[in-house]
């Protein structure tokens, strides 16, 4: 009976998180749309409102220059009142939350010091329970968006907090990239589309990567002017495993580059989820899910997804029909590659396949797109496969920042003063 269930609690937990997946396509489809800010952003609140339960729901946007939160957004049946009004840094919970950088879950605003009631005098409406929580994109504040009262009339909990933190993030994507592409249209609409793709594109790029005593790390995404959708990550799970994925959208320009939007958003939803524990096959099946939901037909992913356990050096691998990874060892003439896994991202469900392989010390473990091996010279000679496997076998007992830095020396002598025509974007992992 226990057994039955834990099995459907598990069940129930799987369908609530691709539930809240899916709503994130929703939010992602959004992001998508090119309309003026305001409309944009009164739609994801409509949504937050709707997904949170909540009475009332409003988004205050930073002004750096005055440092106060003005309301743009205000969704419930005081929100015309309340848009007029500003709030100071460091005032009610608002300017807290600005100020600290924090966000925050009040089950009693009321017994709150921090809280302001000035604004349900003004409105007659009565807060009760608050999640608030700063909009930060690259260290930088946004604003604040904030839901009030569970329509049900029960407290926001934790699970409420983390589902917000989540929707908070996208709604700070959707700020910037509606932003850009403001800009983009009072520019010279092709040049800006793919500046602002390319800014996207680099901005979801981890600023550093972790520090480990057991591994070297190193990684580079050089984007071509035609920018492309290259992604990647490399996220430290817990002290015993780190996720790996590297991954290729076809085609360029803005389409692309929402899509690898969505990725991230998918994995840092999933994260945050699932702050400890990591099911590689869980979250490959759920990132397939919502990719079929977010491309058209004529788009699709290559992806390579891995989990490496720090303790006993296992390494599960899936491949979404992406260049295999190579795993080159000192005893071993040819690299192994790792082809296992499934067909491509965002076109139908797959039952992907895990492969499961043991690392030794001094193995290099090398990520790549195709940008690398197709890099072409001024004669649209390839760079190619059999050039990049010889540098790193020539290469092998370099740190994983030392040959990554031979890596793009050697295409770069190749590619010399030809045009980039795709991303190049490579990880180099060593195992000590």
């Amino acid at each position: 009976m226990n057994k039955d269930k834990d099995k459907n609690k598990n069940d129930n937990d799987l369908k609530s998180m691709i539930d809240r997946m899916n709503f994130l396509h929703i939010i992602s489809q959004k992001i998508s749309e090119k309309k003026p800010l305001p409309i944009l952003l009164n739609e994801i609140m409509e949504s937050c409102k709707l997904i949170m339960n909540a009475e009332a729901s409003s988004l205050l946007l930073y002004e750096s220059a005055t440092k106060k939160l003005n309301f743009l957004v205000a969704i419930g049946n005081q929100g015309k009142l309340i848009k007029q009004y500003s709030v100071d840094i460091g005032t009610g919970i608002a300017g807290w939350v600005a100020e600290n950088r924090k966000p925050l879950l009040i089950e009693d605003c009321y017994n709150d010091p921090r809280f302001n009631p000035k604004y349900d005098q003004l409105t007659e409406f009565m807060t009760k329970s608050m999640i608030c929580v700063p909009l930060i994109r690259k260290n930088n504040l946004i604003g604040i968006i904030q839901v009030i009262n569970r329509k049900d009339g029960k407290n926001f909990d934790n699970e409420d907090f983390k589902v917000f933190e989540t929707l908070a993030s996208q709604c700070a994507i959707a700020i910037e990239n509606a932003r850009l592409i403001e800009i983009q249209v009072e520019n010279e609409a092709f040049e800006r589309e793919l500046e602002t793709a390319r800014k996207i594109q680099m901005k979801l790029l981890p600023d550093k990567l972790p520090d480990y005593s057991d591994i070297q790390v190193a990684a580079k995404l050089t984007p071509a002017k035609m920018v492309g959708g290259d992604y990647y990550n490399i996220i430290k799970i817990n002290d015993n495993e780190s996720f790996f994925i590297i991954a290729d959208v076809s085609g360029k320009g803005i389409p692309a580059a929402l899509i690898v939007s969505t990725i991230n958003s998918s994995l840092q939803t999933y994260l945050s989820l699932n702050p400890v524990f990591f099911d590689i096959n869980v979250f490959v099946n759920n990132l397939n899910e919502v990719l079929i939901k977010a491309t058209t037909v004529d788009k699709f992913v290559t992806c390579w997804f891995g989990l490496y356990n720090h303790t006993n050096k296992k390494l599960k691998s899936i491949n979404a029909s992406h260049n295999p990874p190579f795993i080159f060892r000192k005893d071993l003439s040819e690299p192994v590659e790792l082809k296992k896994g499934g067909l491509v991202q965002g076109v139908m469900k797959n039952n992907y396949e895990v492969e499961e392989v043991n690392l030794k010390t001094n193995d290099l473990l090398i990520l790549y797109t195709d940008g690398i091996t197709e890099a072409m010279d001024s004669q649209k000679v390839q760079y190619g496969e059999d050039r990049f496997i010889s540098l790193i076998k020539k290469n092998i007992n370099l740190s994983a920042m030392n040959l990554m830095k031979v890596i793009e020396m050697d295409i770069h002598s190749h590619v010399k003063n030809a045009k980039q025509s795709d991303d190049l974007t490579y990880i180099v992992i060593k195992i000590m």
